[in-house]
């Protein structure tokens, strides 16, 4: 450990010199990583030693909570009132996952086993996060960018499924990318973290082979699946009534706390957004108004 935090200073120090300005990114995101990783194993051996469900889905709560924050800051250009809808992306598809990946295939005794059950879902939920920020940044960004042929779309008689298609479809397929670069790679050009652990842990390859494709086919899928139902549960956020176009304003990144405590400002700022909305469906406040 203190070798691998020489490379890194090492690293920093050639950034610094270079001024290539991320040497204090470097050595503060290899802090967070040992702090977070040494916390998560003390956790695991707790919750392992108590052998209790409860502590099991409320680490997995944690999780899935952190996952929504972690999308939410890496996303950009999105709206207000996005976290809910990402929360529950997250749970459903990893609910599905979890029942298909754990409980039909590895098949864990007690079902509730700390130590299958959390890192399967670290695994699941690290690959998904990147994909859904990236495939939300790309839909909000493609609605901005189309707003003519979106309007035209909708003069013509289009439903607001038909004018935001084409920005659903991209952005579902920049989220696939990763997935689908992965699953082409693997084996090939690089071994998959679970695959290296077991077989450096002296398990059989073939086997060790066996359940890493299981999790790469099951990050695909959950990529996909809630890609999917968050384009379809935001799309209508950019429109206003009678079927008229409005994208509402970027957000600020939101944290772990306000997740889980909605603060008087956070009201605040929910009802700043809505009034700004009720502003844009007024007729005499009409976005799409040319003044004539």
């Amino acid at each position: 450990m203190i070798l691998a935090l020489v490379m890194v200073v090492i690293a920093a120090a050639i950034s610094a010199a270079m001024k290539m300005g991320v040497a204090k990114s470097i050595l503060w995101a290899t802090c967070r990583s040992l702090v977070q990783l040494m916390a998560m194993a003390v956790v695991i051996v707790y919750v392992i030693k108590a052998n209790n469900p409860w502590l099991v889905l409320a680490v997995l709560c944690v999780m899935v909570l952190a996952a929504a924050q972690i999308t939410m800051t890496r996303a950009s250009g999105i709206p207000k009132g996005m976290t809910g809808i990402v929360m529950l992306s997250l749970v459903i598809t990893i609910v599905l996952m979890l029942t298909v990946v754990a409980e039909i295939i590895v098949h864990p005794v007690p079902w509730y086993a700390a130590q299958l059950i959390i890192p399967i879902t670290g695994m699941l939920l690290g690959n998904t996060v990147s994909a859904l920020s990236l495939g939300l940044t790309r839909f909000f960004d493609s609605m901005r960018e189309r707003a003519d042929d979106v309007q035209t779309m909708l003069a013509l008689g289009a439903s607001k499924w038909e004018a935001a298609k084409p920005s659903m479809v991209s952005s579902i397929k920049l989220g696939l990318l990763p997935s689908i670069a992965m699953l082409a790679s693997s084996g090939i050009v690089t071994i998959p973290g679970m695959m290296s652990g077991q077989v450096i842990a002296g398990k059989n390859p073939i086997e060790a082979a066996k359940y890493q494709f299981v999790m790469l086919a099951a990050v695909g899928a959950l990529t996909l699946l809630a890609d999917s139902i968050i384009i379809a549960l935001v799309y209508k956020r950019c429109f206003v009534s009678f079927d008229r176009y409005f994208v509402p304003p970027a957000a600020p990144a939101p944290t772990l706390k306000s997740l889980v405590h909605r603060s008087p400002a956070t009201s605040d700022d929910s009802s700043g957004s809505s009034e700004s909305l009720r502003s844009a469906t007024d007729p005499e406040n009409d976005p799409m108004d040319d003044g004539k």
